[in-house]
């Protein structure tokens, strides 16, 4: 059975870390809760805690402007998921992201995501948001 209550607890973990370190840039603080084997399948981001925050420690000097809205989330046990759109500063289009992350123990352990670029045009009238 779930207990939501620890989802919940485990959301609002994840969207707070997420503001910290994607929005206001505290990466080493933000990743106080990111476990030192911090599991990542982006093949563009390093395993390991002190190798993602460094990672995002250059790509945040080299992309000041950068932000990530959390449109939307969810969870289903150890897992949160957030829709997120992602820019790299007022002109951008951006990204639409599903950030995936699992939580143990109040410490996120491991990480997934699927990227798509915001289009010009679209087929529809609906938006990626």
């Amino acid at each position: 059975s779930r207990d939501l209550n620890a989802e919940e607890a485990n959301r609002k973990l994840v969207v707070e870390f997420y503001d910290r370190f994607f929005n206001k840039h505290e990466t080493e603080e933000a990743a106080k809760i990111v476990s030192e084997d911090y599991k990542q399948h982006n093949p563009e981001v390093p395993d390991g805690k002190a190798p993602f925050v460094s990672f995002f420690t250059g790509f945040f000097k080299d992309n000041p402007q950068s932000q990530a809205k959390v449109v939307r989330s969810a969870t289903d046990g150890d897992l949160v998921w957030l829709h997120v759109h992602s820019t790299n500063g007022p002109d951008d289009r951006g990204q639409a992201v599903v950030d995936i992350f699992r939580v143990t123990d109040g410490k996120i352990v491991e990480h997934w995501d699927v990227i798509q670029s915001v289009p010009e045009k679209s087929a529809n009238d609906n938006t990626m948001f």
